[in-house]
């Protein structure tokens, strides 16, 4: 008999909706799994229970009142959401991963979690981070490392690498999480998830620390691509003063629609080779790009190789603007010294950048765009998708990729394990990590597709397309 944590997450609403299913009950469940399997996990750095019963009080009311007068509530009404501890919830702790921020409590949400609370969510805890999101693993001097539940001696990824962990392992049925060059699909690569980075502005990154790179958005985990896409219609929305503004859906329809419709016949580029010099891909990562491509013939679509020249431009310019964004995260007087070796050194960079170079850079990421749109993605004539690896190696070892002693040296190999990743940052298009496909020795390997600014719609339906033809919600991870 299932257990409540294998039902989806839409599962557990219709039970909600139905009154088969209590929220507290739920809260409940998920609240005693987190307790027994979080110090394995690492998945949380603040857990708040309290609050998670609260609102799980709320939502049961709700739906009461619901049934009583037969209106409807919302799609994940009651449903748990443990959101990153990168993004801020009134009166509750938020570190950003640092012990600078130990004790740090704001008194004002962001807007994502305004919208998950009007969604009738209900938060177990804050989810664990490394230092302001920095690097691709999540490790910091706060809680223990986040791993995944295929294999707990290697990371989860990061930097929403705690959100991947909870899910993967059953401690929540989706998670919130943020993406600046990565940091969904990497983890969601690592933990067998699928995770949506949305097209730059399709949530709102208020009120307080809008990124005005354009690099950095929230979105969803989840184990499957319908809980995904209802995740983010629950966090899509933006707001007066926010810097960017994706393309809205046509009237009446939902991200959760595209999941249930057909995507048609694709084009689809398939990108193997890194676009970075000197970085190599792993076979695992090229045999799940090979097995996508047959699948996707299998289905229908158009499959060609494209292949992009290797140009380190883009990576120095992504490297400025990251240190830049590093140099800006809020530090108390006297936290310098808190700090690890790698935001130090980011840091330290980031102030060196001029005005001049900075911009610079940011026009580098738009002429990426440009050409992205007018030669590859163009409607009509271009693709519709690009396939390539999510990572470039199966999930790091816990402590893999960290180099307290160089931290130049740090972020040159985490460049080499994320070099597909961060280009849908600088450009702003939506892309995916898909759970397609398990290595030999039992560890996920992620395959992401990427589409057009403003077409999430086209990757959750092909997306769906593919978990149809392939299931992998079934599979379960040793930590479970």
């Amino acid at each position: 008999m299932a257990e409540l944590h294998d039902l989806t997450a839409l599962e557990q609403a219709a039970r909600i909706r139905s009154g088969e299913l209590s929220p507290v009950e739920l809260t409940e469940h998920y609240l005693a799994r987190i307790e027994r399997l979080d110090d394995t996990l690492g998945a949380f750095l603040t857990r708040t229970p309290e609050l998670a019963r609260e609102q799980a009080a709320r939502a049961e009311a709700e739906a009461t009142a619901a049934r009583r007068e037969d209106r409807a509530l919302p799609p994940l009404h009651g449903v748990p959401v443990p959101v990153k501890d990168l993004t801020r919830v009134a009166g509750v702790r938020c570190t950003m991963g640092s012990a600078a921020l130990a004790d740090h409590v704001p008194d004002t949400d962001d807007h994502v979690v305004t919208a998950l609370r009007r969604a009738g969510t209900v938060m177990l805890g804050k989810t664990n981070t490394p230092e302001f999101g920095l690097p691709c693993y999540t490790e910091n001097r706060l809680a223990p490392p986040a791993r995944t539940p295929w294999d707990p001696e290697r990371s989860a990824g990061g930097s929403s690498g705690g959100a991947a962990a909870a899910v993967a392992g059953g401690l929540a049925p989706v998670a919130h999480a943020s993406d600046g060059g990565g940091s969904i699909r990497i983890p969601a690569s690592s933990c067998g998830l699928y995770g949506i980075k949305p097209s730059r502005g399709r949530i709102s990154g208020g009120p307080l620390l809008h990124d005005v790179t354009g690099l950095s958005t929230s979105g969803p985990l989840a184990r499957t691509v319908a809980d995904a896409a209802a995740l983010l219609d629950a966090m899509a929305g933006t707001r007066p003063g926010d810097p960017y503004t994706a393309p809205p859906l046509p009237p009446g329809e939902t991200f959760a629609d595209q999941a249930r419709r057909d995507p048609g016949r694709l084009r689809i580029g398939v990108l193997t080779q890194a676009p970075l010099p000197d970085t190599a891909v792993h076979p695992d990562c090229r045999a799940a790009v090979a097995k996508t491509v047959a699948l996707l013939g299998e289905l229908g679509h158009h499959t060609e190789e494209l292949t992009l020249p290797a140009d380190d431009e883009i990576l120095h310019a992504f490297t400025r603007v990251w240190s830049v964004m590093a140099a800006n995260r809020p530090v108390p007087p006297g936290g310098e010294e808190l700090l690890m070796p790698l935001s130090r050194h980011l840091r330290a960079r980031g102030r060196e950048v001029s005005g001049t170079a900075f911009a610079g850079a940011l026009y580098a990421f738009r002429r990426l765009a440009q050409t992205l749109t007018d030669d590859l993605l163009s409607p009509g004539t271009g693709y519709d998708v690009i396939l390539s690896p999510t990572l470039a190696a199966p999930p790091a070892p816990v402590g893999g990729l960290r180099n307290d002693a160089d931290p130049q040296a740090e972020f040159a190999a985490v460049g080499r394990f994320t070099p597909f990743t961060a280009f849908y940052n600088a450009t702003g298009q939506p892309a995916v990590s898909v759970p397609l496909h398990w290595n030999e020795q039992g560890l996920p390997i992620g395959v992401m597709l990427g589409g057009r600014y403003g077409d999430e719609a086209t990757l959750i339906a092909l997306s769906a397309q593919l978990e149809a033809a392939r299931p992998w919600a079934h599979r379960k991870p040793p930590v479970w």
